[in-house]
């Protein structure tokens, strides 16, 4: 039996001092930073992307779904790789540089794809496996980098930053696209600037040595899917797959918002920026509560909010819209903000040092498959029937998962702290 290193404070945990954000680890700081920049990279496309290729290439719903979810689902193949060549030798960091590598050099290929429909497939498909590869590494490299009874608030500062980036992409989407009268290569060619500058801050600013199990003698050999020997662990997985079947993408919301409303096109890249700043203002909120009563609560509430965005959806039009707006974004920067880095600190001390990227890219595989599913569920819904018949079947969807989310999701899982406060001991767990 091994004596796992999970849920132990590390030596090398930083000493507890005033304030939030000093309390946060100097390595969640530069990941934060890093993140923030690429996300201003990888978000300016975003925005435009739904535009680009359903108004501008005449793509339909369908065919855009079946796009967005099979190169999503592509990433979270490649994410099991990443994961287990991240755990292998403890490269955390070389294989996350090689993911934001490869993000930033997909807006060439956007660039030289021009409307080739292969063309712009490979440069999704590289910034989707670029996405995929860097994600488990950067999230273990959060965990093992902060005390477990903080690991709410570290994920809470990350996505902050993160998200600062998520905002401030659009408005530089927004920007170009009015500066240069809709010129959609000028945005990807800025993203792809931007894009390196992540990549340099990464490479100048994250440590390359992490707090590592103490011997190589107690590091048993296991793939990704040894994970899935833990109960707690495995009722995670199947927690967070069940809800992501039942979320359709947010691209689809803000193509019904900006139907429902009838907001001119180009207002459409700055619809993500209410949800962005919602979830900015709310992510160290969240992950702080999350921490003290227990990551379970907030995770299944934040689909609760999700279920609100759908049902608003639903609302007659005629309405006052701003009210509308507001209400739809704001319900859906309360989803991420409980439930994004909630999820990876409800699943982290469940998993051992040397399986921590391997574990958390299984459980972003699970849900970004079922997720992929539902994207392309959604879209099939939606040219069959139509936007309020698919929206019915995405809330009667998502009622179901809560309640199964409720049932499965483990109460106190091992190793995490549910309902202690911050000064209380984490108790050390044993593994096979």
């Amino acid at each position: 039996m091994y004596l796992a290193t999970t849920g132990r404070r590390d030596a090398s945990a930083p000493p507890r001092t005033g304030g939030a954000v000093r309390r946060v680890p100097g390595t969640v700081l530069a990941l934060g930073t890093v993140s923030l920049v690429t996300d201003i990279s990888s978000e300016m496309v975003t925005a435009v992307l739904p535009l680009y290729l359903v108004l501008g290439l005449g793509l339909s719903p369908l065919q855009f779904g079946f796009l967005d979810g099979m190169f999503n689902g592509a990433a979270s193949v490649v994410r099991l790789l990443g994961g287990q060549a991240a755990d292998r030798g403890h490269r955390h960091k070389r294989v996350a540089g090689i993911g934001y590598a490869l993000s930033a050099c997909s807006r060439l290929g956007l660039l030289l794809a021009g409307g080739a429909t292969a063309g712009i497939a490979a440069a999704l498909a590289t910034d989707r496996v670029g996405k995929g590869i860097r994600t488990a590494p950067r999230d273990a490299l959060i965990t093992l980098s902060s005390r477990p009874e903080a690991l709410g608030r570290s994920f809470g500062v990350h996505r902050a930053m993160d998200t600062t980036g998520a905002l401030l992409g659009p408005l530089a989407a927004f920007a170009l696209l009015w500066a240069t009268a809709d010129a959609y290569d000028a945005v990807f060619v800025a993203s792809f600037c931007v894009g390196l500058l992540g990549v340099l801050l990464l490479v100048l600013y994250v440590p390359g040595h992490h707090p590592a199990p103490p011997t190589k003698s107690i590091q048993p050999k296991r793939n990704v899917f040894g994970a899935l020997r833990d109960r707690d662990f495995r009722r995670i997985l199947g927690a967070a797959t069940l809800l992501g079947a039942a979320t359709v993408g947010d691209a689809f919301v803000y193509l019904l918002l900006q139907r429902c409303l009838g907001l001119p096109v180009g207002w459409f890249p700055l619809l993500p920026l209410g949800a962005a700043a919602c979830y900015l203002l709310l992510a160290v909120p969240a992950g702080r509560i999350a921490d003290r009563v227990g990551r379970r609560l907030p995770f299944l509430y934040g689909h609760v909010a999700l279920l609100g965005v759908y049902a608003t959806l639903l609302a007659p039009t005629g309405g006052p819209a701003p009210l509308l707006l507001a209400l739809v974004l704001a319900l859906l920067g309360v989803f991420y903000a409980t439930t994004d880095g909630v999820l990876m600190a409800l699943a982290g001390p469940v998993l051992p040092a040397y399986g921590r990227a391997g574990g958390l890219a299984l459980l972003q595989t699970g849900q970004a498959l079922a997720r992929m599913l539902a994207a392309a569920g959604f879209g099939a819904a939606w040219t069959v029937w139509g936007p309020r018949a698919a929206l019915w079947a995405a809330i009667s969807a998502l009622l179901a998962a809560l309640a199964g989310g409720w049932a499965l999701l483990p109460r106190n899982p091992s190793g995490t702290p549910a309902h202690e406060g911050p000064g209380a001991p984490i108790p050390e767990r044993r593994t096979a």
